[in-house]
C-alpha cells in the first residue's frame, strides 16, 4: 500500500469571491434537425503563428443512418430521488483522524471509478488502455466487464477516459463511454452507448456500440473525458480545448466547435440523442450541444448529490489550477474564461466588452501541483464531519484539498492530505463514500 501522511498543520481558510453569470439565450421555438450520427471535424491547424480565428466546422454524416435528431420537448428521466442526507457542516474538519485506506491494487493505469446505482455494490473501474474492470466484495473479477483495447488508442492523455451508467440502468442496461480512437492518422473522441449482456450482469455486450459523437482532435492532449448524468437526467460531457499549449486554435472561446466545453445532451428522447430545449445555444448562436464554454481541460467534474451544484476541476497551463462552481439554478451559456484567463489570472488578450467571465472559487499555483483532478462533494453515511466538503486533488503532487461552500456564500479551502499517489480520479460508491484513484494501480477509500 502506498503510504499516506496527513497534513494537519495546513488548516487556514481561503475565502474567494462569488461568481457572476451572463444572460441565457432563450430556447428556440422551432426544432432544428441534424444527422443521426455527428462527426465534428477539427479546425485546420495553422502552419504559421497561432490564430484565434477558427472556421465554423460543418456537421457531416460519416455513417448512413435514417431519421433525424430533434430538440426534445419532453421531460427527461431524472436521477433517482436520493435518501435523506445529513446537513452540510459549518467548517472544514480536522483531517488528523482520517486517512486513505487501500481497497485494491494491481490495476493497469486506472483513470475512473463509477457505480451503476443498481444496488449490487459493485464498482466499475476504468483502465486507460481500454478495459472496464469490476470490483465486487473487495476483489477484482478476473474477466473485464468490457474490453475496448482493440478500439482505443492509448496513452498520454488518450485512451478510455470516461464512463457513466444511465439513471435507468436497471431497466435498460445502457451505459456510456468516452474514448480516443485514431483512424488514418486522425485522432478523435468517441462518445458511445453500450448495453449489458442480457445473460450476465458482469459482462457487457461488445457488439452493442451505438456512437453518439465523433469529435476530431487536432492534437494529442486535452481530450477531457468526464461523463456525468446530471440531476436533470441529461448527459454532460467534458471536452478539452484540443491540446497543444495556450489554445492556439482559440477553441475555448469559439462557439463553433465542441472543444473546450461541457456539453449537455438528451439520450432518452431520440437516438442517438436530442438537444435539450433549454440548451443556451440551440437557437443557432453556437453549436447546440454546448452547455458552458471557456474551458481548457475539464478532466473531472461532478454534481453535489444534495444541492445539484456543479464542481469542475479545470487543468491549467503554466501556473494555475482551478476549481469552478456553477450553482444548481445555472441556466447554461457561462464563459469560464480560458484562454483569456488561467485561473483568475490574465493569460492572453482581454475579453470583449460586455463578456462576463465566471471566476474560479478556488485555485492553487504550480508550487503545490501541476494537474488538478476534480473530485466529489462528500455525501456518505460514515463520516459526518465531512458532509458537504468537496474533495479534489492534484495528479502531480498527490495533494488532496477540501473545499466548503459556507452558508454566507463564502468559501473555505484547505490542504487536507499529502499522498504519494498520482491522483487520476475520484469516485463514489452507492453510499456516496469517496474513493481516490491512483494511476499507479491502486484504489483507496477515505476512512
Amino acid at each position: 500500500m502506498k503510504s499516506t501522511s496527513l497534513l494537519v498543520l495546513v488548516f487556514s481558510a481561503l475565502l474567494v469571491a462569488g461568481c457572476s453569470f451572463g444572460p441565457r439565450t432563450p430556447a428556440p421555438t422551432s426544432k432544428p434537425t441534424v444527422p443521426m450520427f455527428i462527426h465534428v471535424p477539427s479546425p485546420t491547424i495553422p502552419t504559421g503563428a497561432p490564430t484565434r480565428t477558427v472556421a465554423s466546422p460543418t456537421r457531416e454524416s460519416t455513417q448512413v443512418l435514417t431519421g433525424t435528431l430533434t430538440v426534445d420537448t419532453s421531460t427527461p428521466t431524472p436521477t433517482a430521488t436520493p435518501t435523506p442526507i445529513p446537513t452540510t457542516v459549518s467548517q472544514l474538519p480536522d483531517p488528523s483522524g482520517y486517512s486513505w485506506q487501500l481497497v485494491v491494487s494491481g490495476l493497469e493505469r486506472p483513470e475512473g471509478l463509477v457505480n451503476a446505482r443498481d444496488s449490487s455494490g459493485r464498482l466499475f473501474i476504468v483502465e486507460q488502455g481500454g478495459l472496464i474492470r469490476i470490483l465486487e466484495n473487495g476483489a477484482l473479477l478476473p474477466a473485464p466487464f468490457l474490453d475496448l483495447t482493440g478500439k482505443v488508442v492509448c496513452c498520454g492523455e488518450r485512451g478510455l477516459l470516461g464512463l457513466a451508467f444511465h439513471p435507468r440502468y436497471t431497466q435498460n442496461g445502457y451505459f456510456y463511454v468516452d474514448y480516443t480512437e485514431e483512424v488514418n492518422n486522425q485522432l478523435a473522441t468517441v462518445i458511445a452507448r453500450y448495453s449489458v449482456s442480457p445473460n450476465d450482469p458482469n459482462q457487457a455486450d461488445p457488439g452493442s456500440e451505438m456512437r453518439l459523437l465523433h469529435i476530431d482532435q487536432p492534437f494529442q492532449n486535452h481530450n477531457g473525458g468526464e461523463l456525468q448524468f446530471g440531476p436533470d437526467g441529461y448527459l454532460y460531457i467534458g471536452m478539452g480545448d484540443g491540446g497543444s499549449a495556450g489554445d492556439p486554435l482559440g477553441n475555448g472561446q469559439s462557439l463553433q466547435t465542441l472543444l473546450g466545453k461541457i456539453l449537455r445532451i438528451d439520450v432518452d428522447s431520440a437516438e442517438p440523442y436530442a438537444i435539450p430545449p433549454d440548451n443556451p445555444f440551440s437557437g443557432g448562436e453556437g453549436m447546440w450541444e454546448i452547455w458552458i464554454y471557456g474551458l481548457r481541460n475539464p478532466w473531472r467534474f461532478s454534481f453535489d448529490r444534495l444541492t445539484a451544484d456543479l464542481y469542475i476541476g479545470d487543468v491549467g497551463q503554466d501556473a494555475w489550477e482551478e476549481v469552478d462552481f456553477l450553482p444548481a439554478d445555472t441556466l447554461g451559456g457561462q464563459n469560464l474564461g480560458w484562454n483569456y484567463f488561467e485561473g483568475s489570472h490574465p493569460y492572453r488578450g482581454s475579453p470583449p466588452t460586455g463578456v462576463e467571465i465566471v471566476q474560479p472559487v478556488a485555485e492553487y499555483g504550480h508550487d503545490l501541483g501541476n494537474s488538478i483532478t476534480g473530485g466529489y462533494v462528500y455525501r456518505g453515511k460514515d463520516l459526518d464531519d465531512w458532509q458537504g466538503v468537496y474533495l479534489y486533488g492534484d495528479y502531480g503532487s498527490g495533494r488532496v484539498w477540501g473545499l466548503l461552500h459556507l452558508f454566507d456564500d463564502s468559501w473555505q479551502n484547505a490542504l487536507m492530505f499529502e499522498t504519494d499517489a498520482n491522483i487520476s480520479s475520484f469516485g463514489v460508491d452507492e453510499d456516496w463514500e469517496v474513493y481516490l484513484v491512483d494511476y499507479g494501480g491502486n484504489i483507496l477509500l477515505l476512512r
